[in-house]
């Protein structure tokens, strides 16, 4: 009996506890908001329509220096003259730096008397050889030892040419690495000299856009530090690969104008104004949904929204071009596409 008193209180605890799950989730299935279907949502549209595609294109660039080196030194020694600081405009072949000399100068001397000596040398064997008094492979012996030291002696003088540092062409000396008084290194770096006469503005421009550019052609280039200011370039390189995504390294040379410096590290800009011929049936842009490799759009039809695969071809800042996928008319969704999906109720907000 005991046991069957057990066993029948287990069985209402576990009823009891049936009950009150199932009566806790209808509680909570009560609370939980069920979206009315037959509630319209409220989109924003426009109309498929034909137009002139007409589209500005912009590209934006860097400004980089026409030519820039490192300026290095290729004999070691103490600096005796560094003649110009951080800033400073230097013309084609000025003094950037003297090393000192003194001791290649002195090896020079030594090599100078030595050949002196050898001379003195080959005219006594001369003399000796025409008595028959010594063989004529000293003569032979005393021109070669004149030979390798004047070889000797030329690289000394090339070295010495060295020791006298000068700018390869006129620019501004961007950066000073050494000073006045240094022991410095063959190879060191010593300045950067930076040629500002003319800059080239470097684009990345998009394969779709390449072909606007040509080799020779003048564009018109804008900065932000200049407003309302406008310079002239001209394409003088355009690469013939470009990167992972497809951009296309551009160059443009650009003279520098003295009252306004434009500087290496600036934004420049290029405007193409360029329309396509021709018209094309159009949507603007925020009718996409989803990406232009695989764009839709919604439909509105029967004050429904109806999802539809489109292609598109041509986009300017403001639209797209439809190739396939709509027709004239059609009424589009450009706002409000977030709350939607096929089939839903939507209402045109005025």
């Amino acid at each position: 009996m005991k046991k069957l008193g057990i066993a029948a209180a287990l069985i209402a605890l576990i009823g009891l506890g049936a009950y009150k799950l199932k009566d806790n989730q209808e509680k909570v299935a009560a609370k939980v908001y069920i979206p009315d279907t037959s509630l319209k949502v409220g989109v924003d549209v426009s109309t498929v329509a034909v137009q002139p595609l007409s589209q500005a294109l912009s590209f934006l660039g860097t400004f980089t220096a026409n030519k820039e080196v490192e300026i290095k030194l290729q004999v070691g020694g103490e600096v005796l003259q560094l003649p110009f600081e951080n800033g400073q405009a230097v013309s084609a072949g000025a003094l950037l730096a003297k090393i000192d000399d003194e001791q290649l100068s002195l090896q020079k001397e030594g090599l100078e008397i030595s050949i002196e000596g050898y001379k003195n040398d080959l005219k006594r064997y001369q003399n000796l050889v025409a008595g028959d008094a010594t063989p004529a492979v000293n003569i032979e012996k005393t021109e070669l030892s004149i030979r390798a030291t004047e070889a000797q002696k030329k690289q000394l003088e090339k070295q010495i040419s060295h020791t006298r540092v000068t700018a390869p062409f006129s620019g501004v000396i961007t950066e000073k690495l050494t000073e006045k008084g240094a022991v410095v290194s063959p190879g060191v770096t010593i300045a950067k000299l930076t040629d500002v006469s003319q800059v080239k503005l470097r684009l990345m421009v998009p394969e779709r856009s390449i072909n606007l550019f040509k080799i020779g052609q003048p564009l018109t280039i804008t900065t932000e530090v200049y407003p309302g200011q406008e310079f002239n370039g001209k394409v003088s390189m355009i690469s013939a690969k470009g990167d992972a995504s497809h951009n296309y390294p551009v160059e443009l040379t650009v003279n520098n104008n003295h009252a306004k410096v434009l500087r290496a590290g600036m934004y420049g800009s290029v405007l193409f104004d360029h329309t396509v011929s021709g018209e094309a049936l159009t949507i603007p842009r925020q009718a996409l949904v989803g990406s232009s490799k695989d764009p839709y759009v919604f439909v509105v039809k029967d004050e429904k929204a109806e999802l539809r695969k489109i292609e598109i071809g041509t986009a300017t800042a403001e639209v797209f071009a439809v190739a396939s996928g709509l027709q004239e008319g059609e009424i589009v969704v450009t706002s409000g596409q977030i709350n939607l999906k096929e089939g839903s109720p939507v209402s045109v907000q005025k």
